[in-house]
């Protein structure tokens, strides 16, 4: 069996060990995009959960699968809800994917990054922006550069952010989502690019929260790599096959959650998407 083959037959599995087991990865998340995410979540065989206390985020940390954590929208409270839960998930040993939205905006979101380096996330999700500027705020290769965040928006390509995602990848021993036309998921060692998808996903809210709420539902049950790699290629196949049904962004985004959930695990391991590093 080719390293291809093998990596085909462990997607394969991973979306089987989810439906059959509807794992539940807990959120801590963005409130504007937060019902998109849960019911992606829910779409791909898990279960969803959404806090914001920190005995609670301490305690889906506990209970859950995995967990994921997204910087979009910052309360006062996150101060001690997100180190208590990152504690205690590596307590627990515990994965969990990390989104870092809108980096570079407020000295509370620049802290808790910084304090996540030494916790090490096992996927860490965003587009070419975000990413360039995490692997700049850890002093990683990359990340030199000054990126081009936006609010929430890339202004950078993803073979900008390439050299980031792999050098962030090798630091935390996980795999790294880079979003965009072209997404890109790495190991630190491989790297695949998917295309796919549909333009719609840039035209609603939480498409990318969303992709990184999948990732932790997969990881409850694969390594980063193969989680990671998981959830772009469902992304792209339902996003594919909600365009083909509608023609403007609400009844996308409705089209797209079935498709999510239509998706079989032959559909998933089978969608194309090209590999490097072997």
């Amino acid at each position: 069996m080719t390293r291809l083959e093998e990596i085909r037959k462990q997607i394969r599995q991973t979306v089987t060990d989810v439906k059959e087991t509807n794992p539940m990865a807990g959120s801590i998340t963005n409130s504007v995009t937060i019902n998109l995410v849960a019911n992606t979540q829910i779409a791909v065989g898990g279960s969803a959960a959404m806090v914001y206390l920190p005995d609670e985020g301490q305690f889906l940390a506990k209970a859950g699968g995995a967990t994921y954590i997204n910087m979009g929208t910052m309360l006062p409270n996150y101060e001690e809800t997100l180190p208590l839960a990152v504690k205690t998930l590596k307590k627990e040993d515990k994965p969990w994917v990390l989104d870092p939205v809108a980096i570079g905006i407020g000295q509370l979101r620049t802290a808790m990054l910084k304090l996540f380096k030494d916790y090490k996330p096992d996927i860490i999700k965003g587009n070419a922006s975000e990413i360039i500027a995490l692997a700049g705020l850890w002093h990683l290769e990359g990340g030199k550069g000054e990126s081009k965040v936006r609010g929430v928006d890339s202004t950078n390509h993803v073979d900008e952010a390439k050299a980031a995602a792999v050098s962030i990848a090798r630091w935390t021993d996980g795999a790294v989502i880079i979003s965009g036309e072209i997404d890109l998921v790495t190991d630190g060692e491989y790297v695949a690019t998917c295309r796919g998808g549909s333009h719609f996903l840039g035209k609603i809210t939480g498409g990318g929260c969303a992709l990184g709420g999948a990732a932790s539902i997969y990881l409850t049950s694969s390594t980063p790599f193969i989680a990671a790699l998981t959830a772009v290629s469902v992304f792209n196949l339902a996003g594919e096959r909600a365009e083909e049904q509608t023609d403007a962004p609400a009844s996308f985004q409705v089209a797209f959650l079935d498709e999510l959930y239509k998706a079989t695990p032959e559909d998933i391991a089978d969608y194309h998407f090209e590999m490097e590093g072997f």
